[in-house]
């Protein structure tokens, strides 16, 4: 028997991901039937591109809903109170410091299927999230990328202040 992966999650992530499915299976389902139904319109599917194109986004649209379903299905939600301020874990928001610079950046860990860089929401199995989880306040940790080895010190663990609708 296989076992199923568990996604911890936080409850901004988990809704979100029910809102994408409510829009895959609504609205997106909607127009691709509509395109669908617009290029049978056009006779011999044969040598349709308008109709491969459309039967492609379906596919896609119906791989995508799989797939929100199976990690809502095995999503477990980070209660805020789970979230330490003395250890770096999924749903914290931390600040580190590049040592060579001095910058500051506020990160807050999530786990893949979360992850938003514009949001400065980090995996936490991206290089940075996977040198900084289990960590604490203060420790120094080094991140491999192209660039080179980045140093970077935990200045600040701490809880977001989500508003929950």
């Amino acid at each position: 028997m296989s076992e199923q992966k568990i996604y911890e999650m936080t409850y901004e992530g988990i809704r979100r991901l029910e809102e994408e499915l409510e829009s895959r299976k609504g609205e997106v389902r909607a127009e691709i039937s509509d395109r669908i139904k617009q290029a049978l319109s056009f006779g011999d599917i044969s040598e349709n591109s308008e109709y491969d194109d459309a039967k492609n986004a379906q596919a896609e649209n119906e791989a995508r809903i799989a797939e929100i379903e199976a990690v809502l299905k095995n999503a477990r939600v980070i209660d805020e109170e789970e979230i330490s301020k003395a250890k770096v874990n999924i749903g914290a928001l931390v600040t580190l410091r590049e040592e060579s610079s001095g910058e500051q950046e506020e990160y807050m860990l999530v786990s893949a299927k979360e992850e938003d860089i514009f949001e400065n929401k980090i995996s936490s199995e991206s290089p940075v999230g996977a040198a900084i989880l289990g960590k604490r306040k203060g420790q120094v940790v080094d991140v491999h990328a192209p660039r080179g080895t980045i140093r970077y010190r935990i200045v600040k663990i701490d809880r977001p202040q989500e508003k929950r609708a």
